[in-house]
């Protein structure tokens, strides 16, 4: 009996990364970092994903390694659990069940069996107060625990963790809020309350941002909004406190750290300079290309990493060096240009860092390269209008891409600019080929390429449609002069229709007409003669979205409007086919089937119909997908079909879709898990690829190349490597030595899958014997076969067993065999 699938919405990268700290290893191998309602598990040396730990059902809000054993790491999420993981084999060992959305955790040695929380007051978030308490964790053996002993320590301070820090290993905790620093010791139970002084109550720009204690020293580093960092000592004393004053950031200190020794301090904010402070002197890591948000260091100060806004973790030497960057999907303040698929990679293309396109990887959830479209240096200023890419499409088989970028001061003044850049086979990536300054007089509202086979040979043809009440067609022109060819873009028409806005455009699945959309009405070009054919304008609506059925539904035009109609036309008989009350929001066709996702959004969730035009009926309807708004939709077309059982679903065999959040959340459908998506095959490469590279594995990695060397250069069968086959050595190798049996157990077991089988038929199979060298090739086989019995004479009986099924052999295949003997047969290296 086949288990019915369900189609189940789930992240599918794209998280952020930068949400809360990361943390390194105690060896400092691995740097591991929150992400969504996962943690990743990355390698510090290749920058690959290791592990991912899953099993919050809500948003991770931090991690911690445990003080007590380092390989065994603990998170907490809004789903109000605290887990401790072995980090090293994904092993998730014990739960606590909390109860209350917890922000934040904290584990001491000093409070082995209880740990500090951050939750709300009474588990009312909206009332704006939070406490700091202590939680009792029951060591039970069972795997999931309720810790419900709970004890108050601070009430009123800041839900960030970044604003409270413990000192001396637990004898004091920190907590800053507004003005306002609070130091409360736990042994002589006393707490001081300090502020910054009378002169600073009425300003805001002095509020406290966040806090750092020193490890070894009664000291404390409080950052603030006015960019200044504050020292603080003396502060067991309600009236002889002190503290200093250093300047370097001119907006908000948004993070604080200090070196594991203590004898430096790090410093971040949104000028994207990472600063180290050594008693008066300052040292600078400057461009690291956007807002600094967390700073952790690693336990044996190898290394420290900075989290950015931008969804990227950066890993950094102690010396300030930049080792390696972990980058997520970058996500903006608005994404312009919509989701778009590179035809090339298959990688999703959208707004990146500032005056970028991204190139990013869906299948390794990581970032390809970005591509800079507007060339200019990025101002880190509030208020100040910059050049933004607006609108971005590729041609069907990716060799051109279209770029819109705008820059608008006040109501009047419009800056726009189009570029359309050619790909370069050698350096894998696209050039500039076209620049086109004021391609409209007012902000272009869509852009498209005409659908072309390989086959077909024409030139491409790329449509504008702008709010200027016109839409052109370009044109790709190819002027020779001599044996070179200059290729550029030139205006070919102009169109309009009534003077009314163009708001959409796009092609049918042949390129043989166009639609654009003005308006509240609807019309067809012909691609050829770009002649008006017919136009559509009812229902009543402004046109908010355009697309052409696909394959056997290619007849059918659909369009939603802004007053909550889904129409779809009948090409051939230009009549309204059907119309559905339905508030789309977006409206996706599959270029691969005849299958168009239409996602509404009529209360605080949206909901996902799949149909197809010929059937107004929707054959699969998804309720309540994500909270609010879809902003984008796309379909990426499947490397390898999935096979689907349910009909149901089967419009998820070809292509997979994607669809951003407002809160930028990539999502997806899915009928498996993400863990099963994530093979062990993969886990367990990226796993050998981080091995640090030793003497043994040198040596081990030599042997193991020339066998794999001398399998190729061989043109006689040779020795098969039986270790690397035998499933007994695999369980063996790639188990947990914590759960392995006893040696004992395991040792007849291993000896017996290195014994040659008396059945075997294969001439490869037969045992080596060990031969001296000699000229005379007649002579050294007699000599060697007379030697080999007398010292084996098992070997010599293993062979007169096979001689009833070995066939023998001439002189010139024993001359091949002898050759063969003198290489290098180093199938143990495996082992």
């Amino acid at each position: 009996m086949v288990a019915c699938e369900q189609l189940r919405v789930v992240r599918c990268g794209g998280s952020w990364l930068s949400g809360s700290r990361a943390a390194f290893s105690a060896d400092s191998k691995y740097l591991l970092c929150s992400s969504g309602d996962y943690v990743k598990v990355y390698s510090t040396a290749t920058e690959e994903c290791l592990h991912v730990l899953q099993g919050h059902k809500n948003l991770v809000t931090g991690i911690q390694l445990n003080p007590v054993n380092h390989l065994q790491l603990y998170s907490w999420s809004l789903d109000g659990t605290i887990r401790l993981w072995d980090f090293m084999d994904g092993i998730l060992i014990k739960t606590f069940v909390i109860g209350f959305n917890l922000y934040a955790f904290y584990a001491l040695p000093n409070f082995e069996n209880s740990g500090f929380l951050i939750i709300p007051k009474d588990g009312d978030e909206k009332s704006g107060v939070f406490q700091l308490v202590t939680v009792a964790l029951p060591k039970v053996p069972a795997q999931e625990v309720k810790a419900k002993e709970m004890e108050l320590v601070l009430e009123g301070i800041n839900a960030s963790p970044k604003c409270t820090a413990f000192g001396r290993d637990g004898e004091y905790v920190v907590s800053v809020l507004e003005l306002h620093l609070v130091v409360c010791f736990f042994k002589k139970k006393k707490m001081y309350r300090f502020s910054l002084g009378s002169k600073f109550k009425s300003g805001t720009t002095s509020l406290f941002t966040c806090v750092a204690c020193h490890p070894k020293e009664d000291c404390i580093a409080t950052g603030h909004k006015d960019g200044k960092i504050r020292l603080w000592r003396n502060f067991d004393h309600r009236r002889e406190y002190t503290f200093s004053t250093m300047h370097w950031h001119h907006d908000e200190v948004m993070d604080l750290a200090f070196s594991i020794e203590g004898t430096s301090l790090l410093s971040g904010g949104i000028e994207s300079v990472l600063v180290q402070w050594r008693d008066a002197k300052k040292e600078f890591l400057p461009r690291l290309g956007s807002t600094i948000q967390h700073i952790s260091v690693s336990p044996d100060g190898t290394y420290l990493c900075t989290s950015h806004s931008d969804n990227k973790i950066v890993i950094i030497h102690s010396n300030l060096k930049v080792a390696g960057m972990i980058q997520g999907l970058s996500k903006g303040n608005e994404i312009k240009t919509g989701l778009i698929v590179d035809p090339r990679t298959k990688a999703l293309v959208m707004n990146g860092k500032p005056g970028h396109l991204q190139f990013y990887s869906l299948q390794n959830d990581k970032q390809l390269y970005n591509l800079d479209i507007v060339h200019q240096e990025y101002i880190h200023q509030q208020g100040l209008n910059q050049v933004e890419v607006v609108k971005a499409a590729f041609d069907s088989q990716g060799n051109w891409l279209a770029t819109v970028e705008q820059r608008q001061e006040g109501d009047t003044e419009l800056e726009l600019q189009m570029k359309l850049w050619a790909y370069d086979e050698q350096t894998q990536s696209f050039t500039l080929n076209t620049r086109i300054n004021m391609p409209h007089e007012d902000h272009i509202t869509a852009v498209c390429f005409r659908c072309t086979d390989e086959t077909e040979n024409t030139n491409p043809t790329l449509v504008t449609a702008s709010n200027d009440g016109r839409f052109k067609v370009w044109m790709l022109v190819v002027e020779s002069d001599g044996e070179d060819q200059s290729k550029t873009w030139t205006c070919d028409f102009v169109g309009s229709y009534h003077n009314y806005r163009a708001t959409n455009c796009c092609f049918s699945e042949d390129g043989s007409l166009l639609a654009v959309s003005f308006d509240k009405i609807v019309t067809l070009w012909d691609s050829e003669t770009w002649d008006l054919k017919c136009t559509f304008c009812h229902p009543p609506g402004t046109i908010l979205s355009l697309c052409f059925g696909r394959l056997s539904c290619s007849k059918y035009l659909l369009g939603s409007t802004n007053t909550g109609s889904l129409c779809c036309w009948n090409l051939l008989s230009c009549t309204l086919e059907w119309c559905a009350q339905l508030n789309v929001t977006v409206l996706q066709p599959d270029c691969l089937s005849e299958n168009i996702v239409a996602i509404s959004c009529d209360s605080e969730f949206s909901d996902v119909f799949v149909f197809k035009p010929s059937d107004p009926r929707p054959f699969c309807i998804q309720r309540w997908v994500c909270r609010g708004k879809v902003q984008w939709a796309v379909f990426v077309p499947r490397e390898v079909p999935e096979s689907i059982s349910s009909e149901k679903y089967q419009w998820l065999n070809q292509s997979q879709f994607y669809f951003l959040t407002e809160t930028h959340e990539l999502m997806t459908f899915s009928t498996k898990t993400p863990e099963e998506r994530l093979t062990p095959s993969s886990r367990q490469l990226a796993v050998e690829e981080s091995f640090p590279v030793t003497p043994f594995y040198l040596l081990l990695g030599k042997h193991q190349q020339q066998a794999k060397e001398t399998r190729k250069t061989s043109k006689a069968p040779v020795q098969s490597n039986m270790a690397s086959e035998s499933p007994a050595i695999k369980d063996l190798l790639h188990t947990p030595a914590h759960v392995l049996p006893s040696a004992t157990y395991l040792c007849p077991i291993f000896l017996n899958s290195l014994l040659v089988p008396k059945s075997s038929k294969r001439i490869d199979q037969i045992p080596d014997e060990v031969e001296m060298e000699s000229n005379n090739e007649e002579e050294e086989s007699e000599e060697e076969t007379h030697t080999a019995e007398e010292v084996h004479p098992e070997a010599s009986g293993l062979a007169e067993c096979l001689e009833e099924v070995i066939p023998k052999l001439s002189k010139t295949q024993e001359r091949e065999l002898r050759k063969l003997r003198k290489l290098d047969y180093s199938w143990v290296s495996a082992l």
